[in-house]
């Protein structure tokens, strides 16, 4: 691919690289325990930079400051950022004194014989504020307890061995923490130094960024660089670069493997994809997304769980404005639940109810347009599109296409019970596209009524996170476990992505994660422990669309999670039942 870059563009990009070359060596000479100190200064930076940073997403995304979404950012930046690195304190601390990062934790098999590590919650705090939330990690056929053990770790285990080179991140355009969480990754379980191309959406918090991250671009282990797609097709060409790491599409990942799709040079790329010969020759890991499913599974409701669940699908597609790849599309219905109408009444009043807010992503605008094409007797609000397929209708365009945009669809299919869960799972695996992510809302005593099925039914689900009465955004949050496509994808096929990210117990052989959540929220779970049901102090949670108090709740928890304090966090818990 012909270098198109200008001289005044190409010569910071090349003094950046010449950095990060001397950068590696430095890093391979820390010890574990001189990583950790490292990573507490990281921590602090982060911290104190936490408002900056959740400020500048806020604009960047065109909220006002005080929107009642904008407690998202707060979320799905500092917070993510925060307890990630507190992971890897932990996990690189454990090694550097000489243990596990394994030990004290419980590991064991799951229904099938997989491998299972429980991975959250791990630390009191959680275990108190997320109760009835947890967390496991399900490793490959085949890898035993002691496997697991053996190979925790990762790059870690013996980071002086090897000289790890420098990564390339190109980073996401839609999470702000996104991009750093690859930066981590990349250094700690691949033990290279990292030059982080944020995607131009994220041109605002660069100048945050690299306030944040100081202590790592300090010394050569990190830089930043700012660009469009002519700067990242020169980066995916250098030879500086040991391992490619992109979150973003398919297409954006066949370009940097194969070669254009369209125009000039599209010929060449069909016959190197046919004949097996890629253009990028070094390894590249991804996340692409998908077309997540929400499985609905038929059970006896309250009115109350009728509109909490409803209001739970609605956060699924519309947080972040439907801009997420893990965003929940399809909504798998039993066309026999005698409950199905009401639920449908209840989903379209909370969808429609969700506060308004900007479509901003690039190009997500003709998406809607494409949906409203594919699907014109669609319920069209003001910036939300809600598809409901009738007999005869073509799901195809649903089921296959990633909208990236607040369009949420239902498809309805018949049995209840094991029949129609079984009959769910296998269209998720066989109609949707891409294996990212699936949710399934189930109440307790249905749960408990199909025993065994339901645990095969989970297992035959093949989706690299899968999220029970909860959704998979918090398997994102949630730093212990992975986030990644099911296994099976290669470079010519690559549906939602190679390889994983997170993973801070830095696992090797990893399969799937698994995360499950309350039925009900407090109050009203209680009761349910009757059923077999989670009891959890949480009430409705701040990544709501419907929360009153997701703002306030959701700075709160990353101020405790960045400074502690039992009075902040006895405020937020206050602001919290105010939900």
């Amino acid at each position: 691919m012909p270098d198109t870059l200008a001289d005044d563009v190409r010569a910071p990009i090349e003094s950046a690289i010449a950095e990060l070359r001397k950068g590696s060596a430095a890093w391979s000479a820390l010890t574990v325990g001189q990583r950790v100190t490292l990573l507490r200064g990281v921590r602090r930076t982060v911290a104190a930079n936490a408002r900056a940073w959740a400020r500048a997403a806020v604009r960047s995304k065109q909220l006002s400051d005080d929107h009642p979404l904008r407690g998202e950012e707060w979320l799905s930046g500092p917070y993510a950022t925060l307890g990630a690195l507190d992971a890897y304190i932990e996990t690189l601390d454990r090694i550097a004194h000489g243990r596990n990062p394994l030990d004290g934790l419980t590991v064991d098999r799951t229904a099938s014989g997989q491998t299972r590590v429980h991975a959250f919650p791990l630390e009191g705090i959680d275990k108190l504020l997320l109760s009835g939330f947890t967390g496991e990690v399900w490793l490959t056929p085949g890898v035993t307890p002691g496997d697991a053990r053996a190979r925790a770790g990762l790059a870690q285990r013996s980071p002086a061995a090897t000289d790890g080179g420098v990564g390339l991140v190109l980073g996401a355009g839609n999470i702000t923490s996104i991009p750093v969480l690859d930066v981590l990754y990349e250094l700690l379980a691949h033990d290279r130094v990292v030059l982080l191309k944020v995607n131009p959406t994220q041109d605002a918090l660069v100048p945050v960024f690299e306030k944040a991250l100081a202590p790592l671009i300090a010394p050569g282990f990190l830089r930043i660089v700012r660009g469009a797609g002519d700067v990242g097709a020169f980066l995916t060409a250098h030879d500086a670069f040991a391992h490619v790491h992109i979150t973003g599409s398919a297409p954006t990942f066949d370009a940097i493997v194969w070669g254009p799709s369209t125009g000039q040079g599209s010929a060449q790329t069909k016959r190197r994809k046919r004949e097996s010969r890629p253009l990028l020759k070094k390894p590249i890991t991804a996340e692409l997304g998908g077309v997540s499913p929400i499985i609905v599974v038929p059970g006896e409701w309250s009115d109350e769980d009728l509109r909490f669940q409803a209001e739970h699908v609605a956060t699924m597609r519309l947080q972040n404005g439907g801009h997420n790849c893990i965003a929940g599309q399809v909504v798998l219905l039993s066309r026999d639940w005698a409950q199905k109408d009401q639920f449908l009444i209840e989903l379209r009043r909370a969808y429609a109810l969700a506060p308004e807010r900007p479509i901003w992503y690039p190009r997500s605008d003709e998406r809607m347009t494409q949906a409203a094409e594919a699907y014109p007797d669609a319920l069209v609000l003001t910036d939300r599109l809600l598809v409901e397929i009738g007999e005869g209708d073509d799901p195809t365009a649903l089921e296959q296409t990633e909208y990236f945009a607040p369009v949420l669809g239902v498809e309805q299919l018949h049995g209840t019970g094991q029949a129609f869960l079984d009959a769910a799972v296998a269209h998720a695996n066989e109609k949707l596209q891409g294996t990212l992510g699936a949710n399934v809302l189930i109440d307790p005593a249905t749960e408990a009524s199909l025993g065994a099925g339901f645990e095969r039914a989970i297992t035959a689900l093949h989706y690299g996170s899968i999220a029970i009465n909860t959704w998979t955004a918090f398997g994102f949050i949630t730093p212990t476990v992975t986030w990644g496509a099911f296994p099976g994808n290669t470079l010519s096929d690559v549906g939602s992505g190679l390889g994983v990210v997170h993973n801070a117990l830095l696992l090797a052989d990893v399969e799937r994660s698994v995360v499950r959540g309350p039925f009900r929220p407090f109050p009203r779970s209680a009761s349910i422990v009757r059923d077999g049901g989670r009891f959890t102090i949480l009430p409705k949670p701040p990544w709501f669309a419907s929360s009153r108090t997701a703002a306030e709740v959701s700075e709160g928890l990353t101020r405790f999670r960045a400074q502690g304090g039992v009075l902040a966090l006895v405020r937020t818990l206050v602001q919290a039942m105010r939900a």
